[in-house]
């Protein structure tokens, strides 16, 4: 029993020495203090979330935002899978009977992924290698003696080696040198000065596959048929899709290097003089550098180029993601939602100011039905018994022809005016046939459901996006050729925080966007749900502790994203925290009044003096953060929507012309420019050269999502059909 003990406080000692250096070293790697390092290390052990770290544990971390906690975050898990990488090269080396102090301490001391795995390579246990096989033959002896180079006849000298399976000189000469070129490929030394190569003058190059230049899969790789660049210089979009097409079968993609400089600087380390010996290894050299040395740092420097790739592609995702799913909203309005087409008509919906489903039909006023007055007439009486407030039009096939039917029968409608949106439709059709379309709306085909999105994402887009993968939501580029594991926790923790950033209404939202708040996830979101339906609408957050397994720490973590609108305690529909209730209840007791007079009255908070209620608890920045929620309490951080139009001389690809001056809407973002929709059912690329009278180093500094722009075309290439923009006119 004391043995345990003792070897429990040892395990124990261990982990807070490796978390310690830890928080020293990603203090110093990321420029912040060890102080707020170890404190946000220490949150999310207990299981805090990145928002709810940053918006109320301020004090503790001394103010990081979301982004500095996610690289603390992303750091710890990599320096923890490091150290687990660590004790395996450890447990393997020390089972060879090979691990000295020194070679220990250097494992130890290492944080370098690469420097270790160099470490560990002569160690690393490896098939049946040429020069594993000279070993078991007994050459390795002769392989120290050519290293030495100070025998003059290495053929006299190898013949002491033929027996067994060594037939002659010759053959003991061949395995001591294919031994050689083994260790010359993973000397540390070697490798590292062949990675200075790599790094310096490495060019990447792809080829087409001849069998497959002249198919229709290989006409968009055209551009990579002879295509060759400094790897350094090539950007994320140009490597990935000459992976994909490498992927494809269509282009061959190779990385290459001086490898004549790189040969002459291994032949000076291990080379002296001149001799046979000399000669002997010097052929080795050449023979560990093309066959062994060489392929193993192209291939790392492939990884590392597909690694970067994949990185830079996923902050261009994860940034367009972040603007969509933070698009305007139009708010809680009785709305029309239309899923627009040509031969199988428009699916109409009519939605309450909830989202709830009333009315749904088909229209056809376009050919080749034509049944234009009729469908006319029916959207008449449906926006009459439904009080439709607002319209939202798919903006996919016949989008603008319907725009036009429909902003001409409004016009017509005596009654009102129901204002008329475009809005995008990516992904609709995946949640239509998604598991949760199908909880939604059981009984309901899948062009109902679609249709219904359209009218909830102008609603409010976040709500209605997160239901959906967010890789079906068009927004990224080359999503699926990047790392998926990486790419979906990147694209989750963006919709979590846009989420939290928003906040949600307890009593509407549903159990999809309930899950994205901090602290809860599915199955708390769907007891809340349950809940609901079972007992009605939550009073307050307090009420939130009566839904089954919601104990006090998912409480902490989730009350202040959730609001309760038209609650007893106003302070239910902010951002504040419950546990901050009391200091504002102390802070409207000093003014004489109460809560709800406090947050409504400028002058009563301008004479608060937030100095006088810093405690050990609640210190100035989360009083700062308090005063600003009470002069706007929940305010939505997201734009107002505003209403766009096309030209409306402008509608197929036949109608532009270079020259032409176009409003149009951006509809996606990458690294090499931004897309616009014109109007013409293709969007146009506006090039990153082009986006502004000056250099842009990211397009997000001049462009956002569903931005309203005005571009010129430059030119439309018909046969391709791409349309080329310009926003420097």
């Amino acid at each position: 029993m004391r043995k345990r003990v003792y070897f429990c406080i040892i395990i124990c000692n261990i982990q807070f020495i490796l978390m310690n250096s830890f928080t020293k070293r990603i203090a110093k790697l990321l420029g912040l203090s060890e102080q707020g390092v170890d404190n946000t290390l220490t949150l999310l052990d207990e299981g805090c979330t990145i928002p709810f770290i940053s918006r109320y544990r301020k004090e503790r971390t001394g103010g990081l935002n979301e982004v500095q906690i996610m690289q603390i975050a992303d750091m710890n898990l990599r320096m923890k899978d490091l150290e687990k990488r660590k004790e395996t090269i450890l447990k393997t080396i020390t089972e060879q009977g090979k691990l000295s102090d020194e070679l220990q301490h250097r494992i130890n001391e290492c944080w370098d992924a690469t420097e270790l795995e160099d470490i560990y390579l002569p160690y690393k246990p490896k098939r049946r290698t040429r020069a594993q096989v000279a070993r078991e033959q007994g050459l390795e002896p002769l392989a120290t003696l050519l290293m030495m180079q100070r025998e003059q006849e290495p053929l006299k000298a190898a013949q002491r080696f033929v027996k067994g399976d060594v037939p002659n000189a010759q053959a003991a000469l061949k395995g001591a040198q294919d031994i050689i070129a083994e260790t010359v490929s993973e000397d540390e030394q070697s490798r590292n000065w062949v990675r200075q190569s790599f790094r310096r003058d490495a060019i990447i190059s792809s080829t087409v596959v001849k069998a497959k230049k002249d198919t229709d899969e290989a006409a968009k790789y055209a551009d990579y048929f002879e295509f060759s660049e400094p790897l350094r210089r090539c950007s994320s979009h140009r490597l990935l899709a000459m992976r994909r097409g490498e992927k494809e079968g269509i282009l061959r993609v190779g990385i290459t290097t001086d490898d004549e400089d790189c040969i002459a600087r291994l032949k000076r380390r291990y080379v002296h003089g001149a001799g046979k010996c000399q000669t002997l290894v010097a052929e080795a050299v050449e023979d560990g550098y093309k066959r062994l040395l060489e392929p193993s740092i192209e291939n790392e420097f492939a990884a590392i180029s597909k690694e970067k790739a994949d990185d830079e592609a996923i902050r261009v995702f994860v940034e367009n993601l972040r603007q969509l799913l933070l698009s305007a909203p139009l708010g809680q309005k009785r709305v029309m939602g239309i899923d627009p087409g040509f031969r199988t008509g428009c699916k109409v919906v009519c939605l309450d100011a909830q989202g709830n489903l009333l009315h749904h039909e088909a229209i056809f006023p376009h050919p080749p039905v034509n049944h234009r007055m009729q469908a006319k007439l029916h959207v008449m009486q449906m926006m009459e018994d439904y009080g439709i407030e607002a319209i939202a039009i798919g903006n996919g096939t016949a989008s603008r022809e319907t725009k036009e039917f429909v902003e001409d029968t409004v016009r017509e409608y005596e009654q009102s005016s129901p204002a008329v949106f475009t809005v995008s439709e990516d992904g609709a059709s995946v949640y239509s046939a998604s598991k949760v379309a199908r909880e939604e709306f059981p009984d309901e085909d899948v062009t109902v459901r679609g249709a219904v999105s359209i009218g909830r994402r102008l609603m409010d887009p976040l709500a209605e996006l997160v239901k959906i993968d967010p890789k079906s939501i068009g927004v990224g580029q080359y999503q699926h050729d990047v790392d998926q594991a990486k790419l979906k926790k990147s694209l989750d923790q963006t919709v979590e925080s846009c989420v939290n950033l928003v906040g949600v209404n307890l009593n509407t939202a549903s159990q999809h966007l309930l899950m994205y708040v901090s602290g809860l996830g599915p199955v708390l979101a769907k007891n809340i749900v349950d809940y609901r339906r079972e007992h009605g609408a939550f009073p307050s957050r307090a009420a939130l502790k009566k839904v089954p397994r919601l104990g006090p720490a998912a409480f902490v973590q989730c009350a202040g994203f959730l609001r309760v609108p038209n609650a007893k305690n106003p302070l239910d529909n902010s951002a504040v925290h419950p546990e901050s209730y009391a200091v504002v209840e102390q802070m409207a007791k000093d003014q004489g009044c109460s809560v709800g007079e406090l947050m409504a009255n400028k002058e009563l908070r301008s004479r608060i003096n937030i100095n006088r209620y810093v405690t050990e608890e609640v210190g100035l920045p989360t009083l700062t953060d308090i005063m600003q929620e009470l002069e706007k309490p929940g305010r939505d951080p997201r734009e107002q929507l505003e209403a766009f139009e096309f030209d409306p001389n402008v509608k197929e690809v036949d109608d532009l012309a270079a020259g032409m001056i176009l409003p149009g809407i951006v509809t996606n973002i990458t690294n090499f420019g931004a897309f616009v929709d014109i109007g013409v059912h293709q969007d146009g690329l506006v090039h990153i050269s082009q986006l502004a009278n000056r250099y842009v180093r990211d397009p997000n500094e001049v462009v956002h999502l569903h931005q309203h722009v005005q571009v010129m075309v430059t030119d439309v290439d018909r046969r391709r059909n791409r349309i080329s923009l310009t926003m420097r006119i």
